[in-house]
């Protein structure tokens, strides 16, 4: 969605609300598209003086495999976030303290697509204390031991056992 904010630039006291669906289906995430419905995103962004001050929350559902058994995670995620935008800054060094529209129009999905991909978590797991899958038969041991040895040593480490006995 595209936000002009040519009137709120010009008007200190302006106000411009916004509620929307936005798609990110064909995101990938990992290996995956976990994006399972669409993003709410609901905000507004309120004129100060020479700036504009924009709020949003989003809220969507999330599927994903788990990155340690590969059971399927169901998640329902909400953020906020807060973005000052300015018409230009002094300095043109990167600042992510402001988001700059020259133009006084914003592409809203871009910056809201971009909060959300950094506000993930970086490991999706089906629980804190996922055990994952056993690396000799593939059983997913969050379900009960698989009864492998897993003591079994790769034989390119012989060498070493031997040193120690």
């Amino acid at each position: 969605m595209i936000l002009d904010f040519k009137k709120i630039f010009a008007d200190e006291d302006g106000t411009l609300s916004f509620d929307y669906n936005m798609d990110l289906s064909e995101t990938k995430v990992s290996t995956s598209y976990p994006f399972v419905s669409p993003v709410r995103i609901k905000g507004t962004a309120v004129g100060k003086d020479g700036f504009v001050q924009l709020g949003f929350r989003v809220s969507f559902d999330f599927s994903i495999p788990c990155d340690r058994c590969a059971r399927r995670v169901d998640r329902h995620y909400r953020y906020s976030f807060s973005h000052v935008l300015v018409h230009s800054l002094e300095n043109k060094e990167e600042d992510d303290r402001f988001v700059e529209v020259p133009n006084e129009r914003l592409n809203l999905d871009e910056l809201a697509r971009e909060d959300i991909l950094l506000e993930l978590p970086t490991k999706f797991l089906c629980r804190e204390d996922c055990r994952g899958i056993c690396p000799v038969c593939g059983k997913n041991l969050n379900d009960g031991p698989c009864g492998c040895d897993l003591r079994h040593i790769d034989p390119r480490f012989d060498v070493l056992r031997n040193l120690i006995h």
